[in-house]
């Protein structure tokens, strides 16, 4: 027994990384993707490369990974398959610790197949990353919870470091570092407090040098005020607040899939597991739900909850092997049944109608594909600049990352403490602009949202709108069509920052 026990973690730290690497993304999946690449050339959140609060310690990492790859995608790529298999291991290792070899087996089988973690581990985002550090500085806290004092200094350093990859870790898991040592000495705590800020400042000061105090809290203040601080429960009706539950509740069956079945199928055995982990659950996981729930969160921002996914892992493993053991049909029929579950997920990560899936990843690459090569026949750089939408998918980033030639300037402005400013790229640098002038551009082309969607689709029907009868032509290149017109119409777009104004917006 203790030889299998110890093949299962390299056999699903490997399975993880197989998996991963075969359906691995080949374009920057979405906005925050793109942020990240422009910041392995230039560090510099006030420009967004990347948005604030700007996950240095992820970027420094990125920048050694596109040492090897030369690209950036496959390094940030690669980081998140690297991390999806050590949050399998972790996970494994942290339910084995709870509830035994069997459980853990079912607890990694559960991340590997999960449609959510499996999209996580193959594009160039953050959130798998926090997952693994969940997983990691959780059960160094469990450790510590169970007397083990000398992993107190360790698991704070690991969170500090985490805090770099994810500031958001440090709100999120820092209340469970303070309920894990509240039996340790209080001069062994405030050691490891120390620790924590410490390792916080290795990373935060050289950070702040390089982005300059003033414009990094500038634009980390302005993108607070216009994203997550508007629909909080203090400031927006209760109702934006069910809403968040219910997106919760809809991302916790995208994460387990038929897994989240099996809370329905507790045995009793289960229920009367050690309150000591119950408990111990309860202070990981209930921050980040409060949060979640009572400040932001929306669908396309799902990857959140993973840092939530861990100890929920555990549970689920120790339910699945509780009713693996409790089944009565023969063992062969019992692990087909284990397989045809691992084969729904499979299925729902592969053909699910949603942003996170492999089949809608691979039409948006397909559609950034097209909308790359055709737009260059009808436009070219020398005589056009690209306005693009402030949008997660074929936004103003990807045009401009995937576009460098071109001057790509973003709508709608944005506003910052310093007054109303344009994002504009080119050469896949970004700047902020006051007032933008038309350069040698003579006219402009919308780079067109995603097809097939009623909510982009009504949203560029209000922004065509601003623009009176005629004055914009179509193009219909790779299935996309081109709005282009005369960089004098631009005003009509950006009425306060780009020319000076000198017509009424229509549609208005």
């Amino acid at each position: 027994m203790s030889w299998r026990k110890g093949l299962d973690v390299p056999v699903l730290a490997v399975a993880t990384l197989l998996t991963r690497l075969a359906f691995r993304s080949h374009y920057l999946y979405d906005i925050d993707s793109v942020n990240f690449a422009l910041a392995l050339r230039r560090f510099d959140p006030s420009a967004h490369q990347p948005h604030p609060p700007g996950y240095f310690l992820y970027v420094c990492l990125g920048q050694l990974a596109n040492m090897i790859f030369s690209d950036a995608n496959s390094a940030l790529v690669a980081i998140s398959i690297a991390f999806s298999s050590g949050a399998v291991a972790m996970i494994y290792v942290l339910a084995d610790q709870w509830f035994g070899r069997s459980a853990a087996l079912f607890a990694g089988l559960i991340f590997l197949f999960s449609p959510l973690a499996w999209f996580h581990g193959t594009v160039a985002l953050t959130y798998i990353v926090e997952a693994f550090f969940s997983a990691l500085v959780g059960y160094l806290c469990w450790l510590v919870q169970r007397g083990e004092a000398r992993f107190v200094l360790p698991v704070a350093v690991i969170l500090g470091i985490a805090a770099g990859f994810r500031p958001s870790s440090i709100l999120l898991l820092g209340p469970l570092l303070l309920f894990s040592m509240r039996g340790t000495n209080r001069k062994l705590a405030a050691g490891g407090i120390l620790a924590l800020a410490l390792t916080v400042l290795a990373w935060f000061i050289p950070m702040i040098w390089i982005s300059g105090a003033g414009p990094y809290f500038s634009s980390l203040v302005s993108l607070w005020l216009t994203v997550p601080a508007e629909g909080t429960v203090f400031n927006s009706p209760v109702l934006n607040s069910i809403a968040r539950g219910l997106v919760i509740a809809g991302i916790y069956f995208l994460f387990f899939g038929c897994a989240a079945l099996l809370p329905l199928l507790r045995t009793r055995g289960a229920q009367t597991e050690n309150r000591r982990k119950t408990i111990f659950t309860r202070f990981w996981i209930a921050p980040g739900l409060l949060f979640f729930t009572l400040v932001y969160l929306k669908f396309v921002n799902s990857g959140y909850l993973l840092i939530l996914a861990p100890p929920l892992c555990a549970w689920m493993g120790l339910w699945a092997a509780n009713c693996y053991a409790n089944l009565r049909s023969p063992r062969v029929l019992n692990m087909f049944l284990v397989g045809g579950c691992a084969a729904i997920n499979t299925v729902v990560f592969l053909y699910a109608p949603v942003y996170c899936s492999y089949g809608e990843v691979r039409r948006f690459e397909t559609e950034l594909g097209n909308v790359i090569a055709a737009l260059p026949q009808i436009a070219p750089p020398e005589e056009t600049m690209i306005v693009g939408m402030d949008s997660h998918f074929l936004g103003y980033r990807h045009a401009g990352y995937y576009l460098p030639g071109y001057l790509t300037v973003e709508f709608p402005e944005v506003q910052l403490r310093s007054g109303r400013r344009i994002f504009a790229m080119q050469d896949r640098g970004t700047r902020l602009e006051g007032r933008l002038s038309s350069s040698s551009a003579r006219s402009f082309v919308i780079f067109p949202l995603p097809l097939g969607d009623k909510e982009y689709s009504e949203y560029m029907a209000q922004v065509l709108k601003r623009f009176p009868p005629g004055s914009l032509h179509s193009i219909i290149r790779g299935g996309h069509e081109f709005e282009i017109g005369p960089v004098e119409d631009l005003p009509y777009l950006f009425p306060a920052s780009v020319f000076p104004p000198r017509a009424p917006v229509y549609g208005k």
